[in-house]
Formats: C-alpha cells, sequence, structure tokens
C-alpha cells in the first residue's frame, strides 16, 4: 500500500500528510543495507564479466574452459567448435577478439530479465520502490508496458538460450574429468578446476530449473492437474525450486564468477589447478 502512496500524486501519504519526496521516510530500521548490498554485489559482477568478456585471454587452461566463453564457438584454444574466428566475421576493428561476447548475451539477458533479479536491482538500482514505505525519485509508476522494461516479457526465450548453453557447460564438466596419460592417451581423474565447474553446473540447473517461466511452461493453462499426473508432478518440482529461486540465484552467480577466476589465475600461472585424484 505504501508504494501506492509514493506513485499516486492525487493521494495523500500517512492520514493526510504530503506525498513524501524522494528516499524521505519514517522507518527506524537499516532499510537500506539490503538494496546497497544487493547493488554492490550486481553492481561488482557486471563490472567484472564486463571485463572478463573483453580480455579474449587467459580463460582457458589444459583441459579447463571458463564458462563465460562457453560454447566457444570460434576462438584460439583447443575448445573452439569451429576454430579460430573467419575472417568474414563482423568484428570492430578497434575492439579485440573475444569469444565470450558471441555468447554471454544469452545468459547474461536470462539474468537480466528474471523475474528475482527484476525486484531485486528496481529496487537497489532505480529506486523503484527503494524499500517500503520509503519515497520514491519519481511521481508515477510506468511499469513494463513501453520501452525498455517491455523486453523484459522475452525472458521465457531467454531461458531456452540458457537452457542450450547449459548442456555446453556440462560437456566442459565431462572434458575437465580426462587428464593426459603418462604413456599418451588419456586418464579420469579429478582436480579442484573440475569440481568448480561441477558444481557451477549443478548450480546454474538449479537455478534455471527454478525458473518462474518454466513452472508457468509446465504448469500454466491446465485446468485439472488430475488429468495429467506427470505435468503435476514437474509443476510441483520445478515451484519446490522456484520457493528458493533467489538462493540460487545468488548462489550461481557467485559460482560463475568464481570459476571464471580460478581458471583465469590457473592460466597466469598465479597458482595451479590442483588434482584431487
Amino acid at each position: 500500500m505504501a508504494s501506492t502512496f509514493v506513485r499516486t500524486s492525487s493521494l495523500r501519504f500517512g492520514g493526510g500528510q504530503p506525498r513524501p519526496a524522494a528516499l524521505e521516510h519514517q522507518r527506524k530500521d537499516r532499510w537500506w543495507l539490503s538494496p546497497l548490498l544487493t547493488a554492490l554485489g550486481l553492481g561488482s559482477f557486471v563490472v567484472y564479466a564486463t571485463w572478463a568478456a573483453l580480455q579474449g585471454t587467459d580463460y582457458h587452461v589444459g583441459q579447463l574452459l571458463s564458462p563465460f566463453y562457453s560454447p566457444e564457438i570460434w576462438g584460439h584454444s583447443p575448445h573452439a567448435l569451429f576454430g579460430p574466428p573467419p575472417s568474414w566475421l563482423p568484428w570492430p576493428s578497434f575492439l579485440p577478439f573475444s569469444a565470450a561476447v558471441l555468447v554471454l548475451a544469452i545468459p547474461g539477458n536470462f539474468r537480466l530479465t528474471c523475474y528475482y533479479y527484476r525486484g531485486a536491482y528496481y529496487k537497489a538500482m532505480w529506486a523503484d520502490p527503494v524499500a517500503c514505505g520509503v519515497g520514491e525519485p519519481r511521481d508515477e509508476y510506468r511499469g513494463e508496458h513501453k520501452l525498455p522494461l517491455i523486453l523484459h516479457n522475452v525472458h521465457r526465450y531467454f531461458l531456452y538460450g540458457a537452457i542450450f548453453v547449459w548442456f555446453f557447460l556440462v560437456h566442459d564438466v565431462w572434458k575437465a574429468l580426462w587428464f593426459p596419460a603418462a604413456g599418451g592417451g588419456t586418464t579420469f581423474g579429478l582436480s579442484v578446476g573440475g569440481l568448480l565447474l561441477g558444481v557451477n553446473a549443478v548450480l546454474l540447473w538449479l537455478y534455471c530449473t527454478g525458473c518462474h517461466s518454466l513452472r508457468h511452461l509446465v504448469g500454466g493453462h491446465c485446468d485439472e492437474f488430475s488429468k495429467n499426473p506427470v505435468r503435476f508432478g514437474a509443476w510441483r518440482f520445478v515451484t519446490s525450486l522456484n520457493k528458493r529461486h533467489q538462493l540460487y540465484a545468488w548462489c550461481s552467480l557467485f559460482s560463475v564468477g568464481f570459476s571464471d577466476v580460478y581458471v583465469r589465475l590457473c592460466a597466469k600461472g598465479v597458482w595451479h589447478d590442483v588434482r584431487i585424484f
């Protein structure tokens, strides 16, 4: 109700009081702490991910490939699906080639349009509203029916793309489990890097599977679940993960970022990928 008072100029706030100005409030708690931490967390990830994606180097070492660069469509590593970038690829001459730019937009926009992240950065970065009962820096609610916020409606299509990319991440985990053997060929094993990539793939699976759009796809437009027990079971499963969507969103955000940091530092020789067995 507080957000209605803030957004509607014809109403009065607090029993006859005028609508509060931006960030004006009567709250006694630390209402600013949660949006501040959210802004710092999301802002730090965006800055690092942008920097890492534009490097184009130190994203692979041995059998490990950074999740920021997977799938590597064209590139200069053994993981590239189609080899080096072709001459006909339209790439700005002033920008060093980076394989991450070709794929990172899919998982990036999947998170950008995510139902949970919308509420997170609406409050933390747009102050819309920054907290319940706190004045907003605007006079009206613009909603998501016009540009640029109307683009959030394509979230389900980025879900399809994110699932497609996830299969490549699983394949990267499988490749990370095979090491060069002394007598030639490969041998099965597990390293810290392979373990991190595996944990990252699991967390991303939990995040994608708990997606609000996927929940609607498996359970929407179904009036009688009793006539479709398989669909009902899928809906219950996705719903159980959806209840922890915020947790999986943050855990997977950290895991994908730290996986890139780990591979990057191993490639630079700062530390070495320790083999567990």
